[in-house]
């Protein structure tokens, strides 16, 4: 409820259920909170967002011309605002929450936990990309009074981002999955990037817990010396860690495996063995909050991943194709590739395979170096899109040859292509590279007839 009263609006005693930021989106009732951005402002869409059944919208104090006929609140600053709004609610909630970060596997985590604790507590967790300075709080006001368990996704592009997003959540756990080469663009160095990744601690409740990845060496250095009120967990391959896999079978249904820690045999239906590090991640966190090994199986079995990670699809002809296009870095990038490599059953394996972006300076070596990595006896065709992509076909030729290599600046040749290759029935086709490649486009094609 809010009851205000300023000159120069039409704000007394309005009723506001949720926040929305997109006029698309607004729902009867709804704050609408317009930001002021370089190329559009949001101001200019306050009338409509009311028309379409706001109950009320902030303005931001520099913005010129407030509507006086409206039901406005000025304020500083509406992204500001949205912030505090956000703390303000996330402190009424009787709520736990686990925050997540890695330079890949966060939102699969996310969706594995999620799914875990869904057997036990009424969950929520963050939508698409929601993930950011402007998402975050936004998935906070979505969280409904009976949500029990909030996991929230927690991205970044620069230093301070994260601690920002965790001093906001407060979490009571939090996840770290890896550390590997995204932003090093923005952050120069792997070293750095485990310093931006570590912020999530610093809004972490006394007591907490803190799951990171043990085999990754930036991480143990970094916290041997921890010395605050969090507990530590570690997952991973080595027999070091707290939580780690003793058998892992694969197969195109996905994972069967056994750890250290339970005699339970988990299927988890997601490809790629590097997927499995994700669920020992999830299941430490589980765990914490109460989930028993036992239930976890039935957490694995309903489990909705978002898509475009990992998603086996039907193509024409019999192509079965593995859709990992959402995002894309050298470390992810040679995991999808030692799945295809690994999996039995396939006549004909195809990799198409796109820019990985945001890599810095050697971009071009770690494309090179993705090419010239493959394995000649596991990978029959490779296809690649992009200028950067360009480099692994320099790559991949060293190693397979010129024959069995094509790089193409058209998604549509890309598929046509494939289409003249397939052994019906028995050809596996990977379509991965950054967000920004919208590789998905590939996909799409190779499913109409």
């Amino acid at each position: 409820m809010i009851k205000h009263e300023t000159e120069g609006s039409a704000i007394k005693d309005v009723s506001v259920e949720g926040v929305t930021i997109d006029t698309r989106k607004i729902e009867e009732g709804n704050l609408f909170i317009p930001f002021k951005g370089e190329n559009v402002d949001g101001h200019r869409f306050v009338e409509d967002a009311i028309n379409k059944g706001a109950a009320a919208a902030l303005w931001q104090k520099d913005v010129p011309n407030p509507p006086t006929h409206l039901p406005i609140l000025i304020v500083e600053d509406t992204l500001i605002a949205l912030q505090e709004l956000a703390r303000n609610y996330r402190q009424q909630l009787n709520v736990k929450v686990l925050g997540i970060t890695g330079s890949n596997g966060k939102t699969t985590t996310k969706d594995m936990v999620a799914s875990l604790l869904g057997q036990e507590f009424q969950v929520q967790k963050t939508e698409g990309n929601f993930n950011n300075h402007i998402g975050l709080p936004l998935t906070i006001l979505r969280l409904k009074e009976e949500t029990e368990m909030a996991i929230l996704e927690m991205g970044m592009s620069s230093r301070g981002e994260i601690e920002f997003l965790s001093k906001l959540a407060q979490p009571d756990a939090v996840i770290i999955t890896n550390i590997g080469e995204s932003h090093l663009l923005d952050l120069g160095s792997r070293e750095a990037i485990a310093d931006a990744k570590l912020e999530i601690i610093l809004g972490l409740q006394n007591e907490g817990l803190i799951v990171y990845h043990g085999d990754e060496p930036l991480l143990q250095e970094r916290l041997s010396s921890y010395d605050g009120n969090g507990q530590l967990r570690t997952f991973g391959r080595s027999t070091q860690n707290d939580l780690y896999p003793v058998e892992i079978t694969q197969t195109s249904a996905g994972n069967t495996f056994t750890t250290n820690r339970s005699g339970v045999s988990f299927h988890l239906p997601v490809l790629g063995t590097h997927n499995v590090l994700n669920a020992l991640a999830s299941m430490l966190a589980a765990e914490f909050f109460g989930v028993s090994y036992e239930k976890m199986n039935g957490g694995f079995a309903s489990l909705k991943l978002t898509n475009m990670r990992m998603e086996l699809v039907e193509g024409a002809a019999g192509i079965n194709i593995i859709n990992d296009a959402y995002n894309a870095s050298p470390t992810s990038m040679k995991a999808a590739i030692e799945l295809i490599s690994n999996l039995d059953g396939y006549e004909r394996k195809i990799l198409v395979l796109g820019d990985m972006l945001e890599l810095g300076p050697l971009e071009e070596k770690y494309h090179y170096q993705i090419g010239s990595s493959l394995d000649a006896d596991k990978i029959d065709y490779v296809f690649t899109y992009g200028k950067l992509g360009a480099y692994m076909a320099e790559g991949a030729k060293e190693v397979l040859g010129e024959d069995r290599v094509f790089s193409y600046e058209d998604k549509e040749m890309i598929s046509n292509k494939i289409k003249q290759l397939v052994r019906p029935n028995s050809t596996l086709v990977l379509v991965k590279a950054s967000r920004g490649m919208k590789l998905e486009e590939v996909v799409t094609f190779l499913q109409q007839k």
